[in-house]
């Protein structure tokens, strides 16, 4: 089934073959960037009000993860957080400049990033799916928290509802990509467990407790791809079983199908499976227009049912926002760091196009 689904999916990408000619405006013109810190929150403000609305961006993710200060766990804050007062001038500003404001906290995987693990499982070990293993962080990518631990959600959607109040918002994305510590033999809960069953039970508990107060839960869709079957690979699909989830949760999520160095026709399957998709390119702006000629191929030659679920573009930053708002504006020091200069590019040239239809 995965196998034809695909196959359908390339088909409607690659070809003309659809009457009926749906608007190939995009509703969804998004950016994603990491949440600044207190020190550039001035630089941040201005970006949002004077170049997101010349650019035509109607949509801002902003991950923060750890970095708001919260008060229901205080003691989950890190870094350079921002205060409920700074989130306030982000939201202020968003609603200036027409932009919805969508926060980010990463769920399940995420919980470390080279050596340094993140608070919630350095406040909470027992969280941890691997718990007493890999020091350092050393032969891993990241840490995951395990998703039947009975105590872990009571944090996990405190904080959750934390942010999308500050915010001011009606979605929240979860992240949930490159989630390869899953099922492990080291938990007592998860071991010899489904890992698709134990990804879409996340994914799940997620969406029903936003949906409790109307929000919209997005996330990243690569663990849904079958990375063998396509031969997209580890990261940018998933060869650790979870695909198969796809077919497991509820359809009124919004899925952002990241690709960076091609441009497989995805975004296609997600809609055929019944998903609002949008799609994420980063930093090589031939792969950022070809996902976008997809998007509006199949949104002009497809009936409804399908060319509606294709709803545009999140363009990713992966530079801090700082950077990458300097590298837009031409700024020297923007110029030090060659991931935010290629993804200010990126992002330029897609969104010329977009403005161009």
């Amino acid at each position: 089934m995965i196998r034809f689904s695909l196959t359908i999916a390339l088909l409607i990408a690659s070809t003309s073959l659809f009457c009926s000619a749906a608007t190939p405006d995009l509703p969804i013109r998004g950016l994603h960037c990491s949440a600044p810190g207190s020190n550039d929150l001035t630089l941040c403000v201005q970006f949002i009000r004077e170049a997101l609305p010349k650019e035509g961006v109607n949509v801002l993710v902003l991950e923060f993860n750890y970095g708001y200060q919260y008060t229901s766990h205080p003691e989950l804050v890190a870094g350079r957080a921002l205060s409920k007062e700074e989130v306030k001038e982000l939201v202020a500003a968003c609603k200036d400049a027409g932009v919805q404001l969508i926060p980010q906290f990463n769920c399940l995987g995420h919980q470390s990033w080279s050596k340094s693990t993140f608070p919630l499982l350095t406040q909470y070990p027992e969280f941890d799916e691997t718990p007493g293993k890999y020091p350092a962080n050393e032969g891993i990518y990241c840490r995951s928290y395990c998703p039947l631990h009975p105590d872990v959600h009571k944090i996990i959607f405190a904080l959750i509802d934390e942010l999308a109040d500050v915010c001011e918002t009606k979605a929240f994305h979860v992240g949930m990509d490159e989630v390869f510590l899953l099922g492990e033999d080291d938990c007592e809960r998860c071991k010899g467990k489904n890992k698709a069953e134990l990804f879409a039970g996340e994914i799940t508990k997620l969406r029903n407790h936003l949906a409790e107060k109307d929000r919209t839960l997005w996330m990243w869709g690569d663990r849904f791809i079958d990375g063998k079957i396509t031969e997209i690979g580890k990261w940018e699909a998933s060869t650790n079983d979870t695909a198969p989830a796809i077919d497991l949760v509820p359809k009124d999520i919004m899925i952002c199908d990241w690709h960076y160095e091609w441009a497989p026709p995805t975004a296609s399957y997600f809609a055929l499976k019944g998903f609002n998709v949008v799609s994420s390119p980063w930093r090589k702006p031939d792969v950022a227009l070809a996902l976008l000629d997809q998007i509006r191929m199949v949104r002009k030659y497809s009936k409804p049912a399908i060319s509606d679920r294709l709803q545009g573009v999140l363009h990713t930053t992966w530079c801090g926002m700082a950077p990458f708002v300097r590298a837009y504006n031409g700024e020297e020091s923007g110029r030090k760091s060659n991931s935010a200069i290629e993804s200010a590019d990126c992002f330029k040239k897609l969104f010329a196009a977009i403005r161009d239809n």
